[in-house]
């Protein structure tokens, strides 16, 4: 059985400023997902991980802030679809893991992001290695983010530059209400797909291939 090592402990106070402020830098996402205790500017990995523990609730760690994860049930069913497409092609071929909602990743410290569905290949984990840790230090390779009604697009522009900016090559923003993803390769280069097109890996995971409708057609199945 693995050993949990206990989480490193990082603070990020936010400076001195308003309410205002505060809510700017984290991308304007509502206040119903920011946490008041602790006390924003003042949360720690330890508290992310009691949080998550004691409520069951998934919360990011963003300058000090607890900011909980936007949800729906129709994002869930998504993303677990999308998570088995990667892992019918990945894990045959042996080319890393493939990781879901409750994958939390240090991506520097003080920031705790959990990408709802991520791939990570296997040249990223030491030794090959699935680590131990609660929190690990870790960028993926691909970043899926499901978006959901509470996502702003400010959120989501100060996610993918973070994502970028720890290492990761590849990020999918998944619409289900336009059935559309948009795929990033940096930052600022996109490309838009609908359900008419294909997805590929693109160089992270070349060879792979799925229509943009296959995400999606469970939805239709349910009536969703």
């Amino acid at each position: 059985m693995a050993t949990l090592t206990p989480p490193t402990i990082f603070t990020s106070v936010v400076p001195a400023g308003t309410l205002a402020d505060l809510m700017q830098g984290l991308g304007n996402v509502p206040l119903f997902r920011v946490l008041a205790r602790p006390a924003p500017g003042t949360a720690t990995e330890h508290d992310l991980l009691e949080t998550h523990d004691r409520d069951n609730r998934l919360v990011e760690l963003v300058d000090g802030v607890l900011v909980e994860k936007g949800m729906g049930f129709r994002e869930s069913l998504v993303a677990i679809v999308l998570a088995e497409l990667l892992r019918l092609f990945v894990r045959p071929r042996r080319l890393g893991i493939v990781t879901g909602a409750d994958g939390m990743m240090r991506l520097n410290p003080g920031l705790v992001r959990i990408p709802d569905v991520a791939f990570v290949s296997w040249e990223r984990l030491p030794d090959r290695r699935v680590p131990d840790a609660c929190i690990p230090d870790l960028a993926p390779d691909l970043a899926i983010e499901v978006l959901s009604e509470s996502n702003t697009p400010a959120e989501m522009a100060r996610k993918r530059r973070e994502y970028f900016e720890a290492g990761v090559r590849l990020v999918w923003l998944v619409e289900h209400v336009s059935r559309t993803v948009t795929v990033f390769t940096s930052v600022d280069d996109f490309r838009s797909y609908n359900e008419t097109d294909n997805l590929d890996g693109g160089n992270v995971l070349p060879g792979l291939s799925f229509s943009v409708r296959s995400i999606f057609a469970e939805l239709d199945e349910h009536g969703l």
